[in-house]
Protein backbone atom coordinates (compact mmCIF):
# COMPACT_ATOMS: atom_id res chain seq x y z
CA UNK A 1 0.00 0.00 0.00
CA UNK A 2 1.37 3.38 -0.64
CA UNK A 3 0.45 7.01 -1.45
CA UNK A 4 1.22 8.90 -4.39
CA UNK A 5 0.87 12.98 -4.63
CA UNK A 6 -0.21 15.43 -1.88
CA UNK A 7 -3.37 16.38 -3.81
CA UNK A 8 -4.75 12.54 -3.54
CA UNK A 9 -3.91 9.54 -1.82
CA UNK A 10 -3.78 6.24 -3.39
CA UNK A 11 -4.41 2.69 -1.94
CA UNK A 12 -1.97 -0.17 -3.33
CA UNK A 13 -2.36 -3.96 -2.53
CA UNK A 14 -0.86 -6.66 -4.49
CA UNK A 15 -1.34 -10.46 -4.17
CA UNK A 16 0.47 -13.70 -5.82
CA UNK A 17 -2.36 -15.89 -6.68
CA UNK A 18 -1.72 -19.49 -7.37
CA UNK A 19 -3.98 -19.34 -10.31
CA UNK A 20 -4.19 -18.13 -13.94
CA UNK A 21 -5.02 -15.23 -14.78
CA UNK A 22 -8.08 -16.58 -17.25
CA UNK A 23 -9.70 -17.85 -13.74
CA UNK A 24 -8.95 -14.34 -11.92
CA UNK A 25 -10.45 -12.20 -14.69
CA UNK A 26 -13.73 -14.48 -14.52
CA UNK A 27 -13.92 -13.63 -10.90
CA UNK A 28 -13.13 -10.10 -11.61
CA UNK A 29 -16.06 -9.79 -14.11
CA UNK A 30 -18.86 -12.21 -13.56
CA UNK A 31 -21.47 -10.69 -11.12
CA UNK A 32 -22.70 -13.44 -9.68
CA UNK A 33 -18.73 -14.21 -8.50
CA UNK A 34 -18.16 -10.53 -7.74
CA UNK A 35 -21.08 -10.32 -5.03
CA UNK A 36 -19.33 -13.65 -3.48
CA UNK A 37 -16.01 -11.54 -3.15
CA UNK A 38 -16.79 -8.20 -3.11
CA UNK A 39 -20.25 -6.47 -3.19
CA UNK A 40 -24.14 -7.46 -5.01
CA UNK A 41 -23.56 -5.67 -8.62
CA UNK A 42 -24.97 -5.05 -11.98
CA UNK A 43 -21.63 -5.13 -13.19
CA UNK A 44 -20.37 -6.19 -17.42
CA UNK A 45 -17.34 -5.84 -18.70
CA UNK A 46 -18.02 -3.03 -21.18
CA UNK A 47 -15.84 -0.24 -21.78
CA UNK A 48 -18.51 2.93 -20.52
CA UNK A 49 -21.33 0.35 -18.65
CA UNK A 50 -22.73 2.00 -15.36
CA UNK A 51 -23.49 -0.03 -13.07
CA UNK A 52 -23.78 -0.31 -9.27
CA UNK A 53 -22.19 -1.81 -6.09
CA UNK A 54 -24.39 -2.73 -3.22
CA UNK A 55 -22.41 -2.75 0.17
CA UNK A 56 -23.74 -5.13 3.19
CA UNK A 57 -23.27 -1.52 4.80
CA UNK A 58 -26.35 0.04 3.01
CA UNK A 59 -24.16 2.28 1.21
CA UNK A 60 -24.21 2.03 -2.92
CA UNK A 61 -21.30 2.59 -5.46
CA UNK A 62 -22.15 4.45 -8.49
CA UNK A 63 -19.82 2.90 -11.09
CA UNK A 64 -18.42 3.34 -14.75
CA UNK A 65 -16.54 0.79 -16.35
CA UNK A 66 -13.39 2.36 -17.97
CA UNK A 67 -11.33 0.05 -19.54
CA UNK A 68 -11.92 -3.68 -20.36
CA UNK A 69 -8.17 -5.46 -21.69
CA UNK A 70 -9.32 -9.07 -21.08
CA UNK A 71 -7.39 -11.04 -18.48
CA UNK A 72 -4.59 -8.02 -18.22
CA UNK A 73 -6.54 -4.82 -16.70
CA UNK A 74 -9.75 -3.87 -15.61
CA UNK A 75 -10.56 -0.59 -14.69
CA UNK A 76 -13.60 1.58 -13.02
CA UNK A 77 -14.64 4.83 -10.99
CA UNK A 78 -15.94 3.83 -7.83
CA UNK A 79 -18.07 6.31 -6.93
CA UNK A 80 -19.94 7.66 -3.57
CA UNK A 81 -22.17 10.55 -3.07
CA UNK A 82 -22.40 12.34 -0.20
CA UNK A 83 -23.46 15.49 1.56
CA UNK A 84 -20.19 15.25 3.87
CA UNK A 85 -17.49 16.14 1.28
CA UNK A 86 -15.44 14.16 3.60
CA UNK A 87 -17.06 10.82 2.38
CA UNK A 88 -18.11 11.74 -1.11
CA UNK A 89 -15.50 9.92 -3.09
CA UNK A 90 -14.62 9.77 -6.48
CA UNK A 91 -12.44 7.50 -7.45
CA UNK A 92 -10.73 5.03 -9.67
CA UNK A 93 -10.23 1.30 -9.33
CA UNK A 94 -7.87 -0.63 -11.62
CA UNK A 95 -7.23 -4.72 -11.59
CA UNK A 96 -3.93 -5.50 -13.15
CA UNK A 97 -2.98 -8.93 -13.91
CA UNK A 98 0.04 -10.39 -14.96
CA UNK A 99 0.99 -14.17 -15.45
CA UNK A 100 3.85 -15.35 -13.20
CA UNK A 101 5.08 -18.76 -13.13
CA UNK A 102 3.06 -19.96 -10.30
CA UNK A 103 0.17 -17.85 -11.14
CA UNK A 104 -1.03 -14.57 -11.24
CA UNK A 105 0.20 -10.90 -9.85
CA UNK A 106 -2.88 -9.40 -9.04
CA UNK A 107 -2.36 -5.51 -8.19
CA UNK A 108 -5.77 -3.64 -7.42
CA UNK A 109 -5.26 0.47 -7.45
CA UNK A 110 -7.80 2.78 -5.99
CA UNK A 111 -6.89 6.45 -6.84
CA UNK A 112 -8.24 9.59 -6.19
CA UNK A 113 -8.59 10.07 -2.31
CA UNK A 114 -8.21 13.49 -1.10
CA UNK A 115 -6.74 14.63 1.94
CA UNK A 116 -9.68 15.37 3.76
CA UNK A 117 -10.60 11.63 3.14
CA UNK A 118 -9.34 10.67 5.65
CA UNK A 119 -11.77 8.23 6.99
CA UNK A 120 -12.77 6.76 3.44
CA UNK A 121 -8.69 5.96 2.83
CA UNK A 122 -8.72 4.28 5.58
CA UNK A 123 -11.62 2.40 5.15
CA UNK A 124 -10.23 1.23 1.73
CA UNK A 125 -6.91 0.58 2.96
CA UNK A 126 -8.42 -1.78 5.51
CA UNK A 127 -11.18 -2.97 3.62
CA UNK A 128 -8.93 -3.89 0.20
CA UNK A 129 -6.62 -6.54 1.83
CA UNK A 130 -10.20 -8.40 3.13
CA UNK A 131 -11.51 -8.25 -0.12
CA UNK A 132 -8.71 -9.77 -1.82
CA UNK A 133 -8.40 -12.39 0.55
CA UNK A 134 -12.14 -13.59 -0.13
CA UNK A 135 -11.74 -13.29 -4.06
CA UNK A 136 -9.14 -16.10 -3.49
CA UNK A 137 -11.30 -17.73 -0.98
CA UNK A 138 -13.74 -17.23 -4.18
CA UNK A 139 -11.33 -18.63 -6.19
CA UNK A 140 -10.27 -21.95 -4.08
CA UNK A 141 -14.03 -23.03 -4.23
CA UNK A 142 -14.34 -22.35 -8.18
CA UNK A 143 -11.99 -25.72 -8.89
Amino acid sequence: MSETSAATRTVIVEREIAHPPEKIWRALTQPHLISEWLMKNDFSPVVGHRFNLRGEWGGVLDCEVLVVEPQRTLSYAWNFKHDDPAFDLNSVVTFSLSPTVTGTHLRMEQSGFRPDQKQAYGGAKAGWPEFLSKLEQVLAGTE
